[in-house]
């Protein structure tokens, strides 16, 4: 006889999400987005003053959302369908939601000289069954913690990151760069942008931490692991907004956790056709 089958397992999402002012700036220009029935998460870093920071984030987290639920309706069937990684249609929608986005600013931008030459970086999260996806611009950040080990997903859209390949500076001389603050790409300075995206299968287990680089910039890699594997998922975004502010919290400071966690399919009891008596 065959052994029995072992009980299905879907995948189950979690997550928790945080922004804090900092301890240097007196307003926050970070925005983000968890949206649990999409299973989209969004980080946003603006830049542009006090109204345009602010103003550009919001619009980018609203924006991606709203056209991300338009594309669920109008390309349903194709979003849902199961395909292989590389060629599912979810990159593609995501890619077109930031360039919405991107658009939507610029144009915000236009109409009001208070905002002009406003922008802000994205970094964005979209979970599929077991895939996920990010689409990317700017310096905030995405990493991705599977048991003991911690990488970035994302790759900085920065001025030191091109010293750092073009071998100029090395990854410490960056930390400590006057130029660490200086973004090559972002979302709605111009009114188009080049969207770096990118996808992966996730295991059980894995966890996505999406960030500001008000993070990213204060806080090591393998704090950060330690921080994922020794405190439970609702705690980690406050734990590493604290790490940064010890360390000086010189920017406003954007976290959010996302899990994926393993969950077994109870199949309901067979219908027998019996019924009781009343």
């Amino acid at each position: 006889m065959s052994p029995p089958e072992p009980p299905p397992v879907r995948l189950k999402i979690v997550s928790s999400g945080l922004t804090d002012v900092g301890k240097k700036r007196d307003h926050n220009e970070d925005s983000f987005l968890i949206d649990e029935d999409l299973k989209l998460f969004v980080v946003a870093d603006g830049m542009g003053g006090h109204a345009g920071g602010g103003t550009a984030s919001r619009i980018a987290v609203e924006t991606i959302d709203r056209e991300l639920r338009q594309a669920r309706t109008t390309q349903g069937s194709a979003l849902e369908a199961r395909t292989a990684l590389q060629d599912s249609p979810v990159p593609e929608a995501i890619r077109a939601a930031v360039e919405r986005a991107c658009i939507a600013i610029y144009s915000k931008a236009q109409e009001d000289p208070r905002l002009a030459g406003m922008g802000t970086t994205v970094i964005s999260l979209l979970l599929k069954d077991d895939q996920a996806f990010f689409a990317h611009v700017g310096d905030s950040r995405a990493y991705l913690v599977r048991g003991d080990l911690i990488q970035q997903i994302s790759e900085d859209h920065s001025l030191v990151n091109e010293q750092i390949k073009a071998g100029m500076i090395t990854p410490e001389e960056a930390k400590h760069s006057r130029y660490k603050n200086i973004i090559t790409r972002s979302v709605g300075f111009e009114e188009e942008v080049q969207v770096d995206v990118m996808g992966l299968l996730s295991e059980p287990g894995d966890v996505f931490i999406l960030c500001s680089d008000g993070m990213a910039n204060m806080v090591e890699d393998p704090e950060i692991l330690q921080v994922v594997r020794h405190f439970p998922l609702a705690e980690v975004p406050q734990k590493l907004i604290d790490l940064a502010n010890e360390r000086g919290g010189d920017d406003n400071i954007t976290v959010i956790a996302v899990q994926v966690q393993a969950e077994t399919i109870v199949p309901r009891p067979a219908e027998t056709g019996e019924h009781a008596s009343v």
